[in-house]
């Protein structure tokens, strides 16, 4: 039987990363993976989607390339080349990890890991060992009990990325990034899409301000919206589909070529020992503690698996911070409050932080900033004016309790915030510390001017 220091189960963002950092602190490391190296992160998730969703940002630049004074005679798109690039990207990053696991003398074991008593894995009939064994298997779309996926017609996100043909009507069930991501894609490669959220709101975990906007600007480039409305049943029998939808106004049939389900995702618990092992779950959630140990000794967590938010930084931040304290080192517990949240659509979204309304909710008395990107120079040379940056201070203390983003670019925009945060920056600091022009990331100061009465631009 092979024996490890560190036996890490998954190799997405979480797993990967984990391992790599155990490798560095001089543990003999092993990774346990059953399909690619990468996850669903880098194989079908965060990485290809957005090789899509620049495909479809050049092709939207194309279709309005008169707005820069440019001329480009009947731009078209192949949607099977679109597809074959994301899968491309994908491969590259993958054999990427590969190269890591290489460089960091990690072992790689090809198969389907089952948790054993007594800190072991049996990975398809071979045993291995471990010191510590840390569970990262991720997450995969959640199915609803009114929506069956059956990959062809009612499909998963998976399969949305690397469709055969390009339907022509789409109705995507859910609008969190997921949801509003994939609407943006096939929307601008031609698609005509209807999005149908459960909540009053699009993207409902974020600012209403910012869900308001990201309505307006999808409205605008032909998406159609239903909120607070429900997919009842689907009706896959004839050629396309037929959706029931109930609204406040009565049931609505809606007729598409396949219905993409984005409502969320569910944690990969299953048939992977934990009821051997005595491992305490809740729901499709391992319990851990602020440092990912399990109930049992020698077993942890980390990911899509444990209660915190399922992003991919989020898995990366808390296998690094599991193995350091395995180390011996001296770890600070992860702050949740201060993890950004991006969604990749045109306009981006990013947020860090407590909303408007859950500012007022915990009590604060607040100051609030916003700063349009329509009055961003940057922003109108670039010609992209839509959005906005929003940012919110405790009026007492001058305490950076959230900002919102929706705009170009804003994803790359976001680390100031949270690094201010950390740093636990106020209001009057940001203001002096000057931002480069132009630039969009000047929104950021306007914004924290405008909270403090302060603004130029507007």
């Amino acid at each position: 039987m092979s024996k490890y220091d560190i036996i890490v189960l998954g190799s997405g963002p979480g797993g990967y990363v984990t391992a790599i950092r155990a490798s560095q602190l001089g543990f003999k490391t092993a990774v346990i993976e059953k399909e690619s190296l990468g996850g669903v992160c880098l194989n079908w998730g965060c990485i290809p989607t957005k090789a899509l969703l620049k495909s479809a940002q050049v092709f939207e630049y194309l279709k309005h390339a008169e707005d820069y004074g440019l001329k480009v005679k009947d731009a078209e798109h192949d949607f099977d080349a679109v597809v074959k690039r994301s899968r491309g990207v994908a491969e590259g990053m993958s054999n990427g990890v590969k190269f890591l696991m290489k460089k960091n003398k990690i072992d790689v074991i090809e198969g389907f890991g089952k948790l054993k008593p007594g800190k072991k894995v049996d990975v398809d009939g071979t045993e291995y060992s471990a010191d510590h064994i840390i569970i990262a298997t991720g997450a995969r779309s959640r199915e609803l009990p009114s929506l069956p996926q059956d990959g062809e017609k009612v499909i998963g996100y998976r399969k949305a990325m690397t469709l055969e043909k390009q339907p022509k009507k789409m109705i995507v069930v859910g609008s969190g990034a997921i949801g509003v991501e994939f609407a943006y894609f096939y929307n601008s490669m031609g698609t005509e899409v209807t999005i149908v959220e459960y909540m009053p709101k699009i993207v409902p975990v974020e600012d209403d301000e910012v869900s308001k906007q990201l309505e307006r600007s999808f409205k605008k480039s032909g998406i159609k919206i239903m909120t607070s409305a429900e997919v009842t049943s689907v009706d896959t029998s004839g050629d396309g589909v037929k959706a029931t939808v109930k609204t406040k106004k009565g049931e609505e049939i809606l007729e598409a070529d396949i219905v993409l389900s984005a409502v969320g995702i569910k944690s990969n618990i299953e048939n992977i020992g934990l009821e051997d092992v005595g491992i305490a779950v809740d729901r499709d959630k391992i319990l851990v503690n602020d440092y990912y140990q399990t109930n049992i000794p020698g077993y942890y967590a980390i990911g899509d698996v444990t209660p915190g938010q399922a992003l991919a930084h989020v898995a990366s931040a808390e296998g690094i911070l599991c193995v350091e304290k395995i180390a011996g080192h001296h770890v600070e517990a992860l702050d949740y409050g201060n993890i950004p949240g991006c969604t990749y659509c045109s306009p981006e979204i990013a947020s860090v932080g407590l909303t408007e309304a859950q500012a007022k909710e915990q009590g604060y008395d607040i100051k609030v900033g916003k700063f349009p990107f329509s009055a961003s120079g940057k922003a109108s040379a670039g010609g992209n004016k839509d959005g906005f940056v929003k940012v919110i201070f405790d009026a007492k203390y001058g305490e950076w309790l959230g900002c919102h983003m929706i705009g170009a670019g804003v994803t790359d925009m976001i680390a100031e915030a949270v690094l201010g945060r950390k740093l636990e920056t106020t209001g009057h600091e940001v203001l002096k510390a000057v931002h480069p022009h132009p630039t969009m990331s000047e929104a950021v100061m306007e914004a924290v001017a405008d909270a403090y009465d302060e603004v130029i631009h507007l």
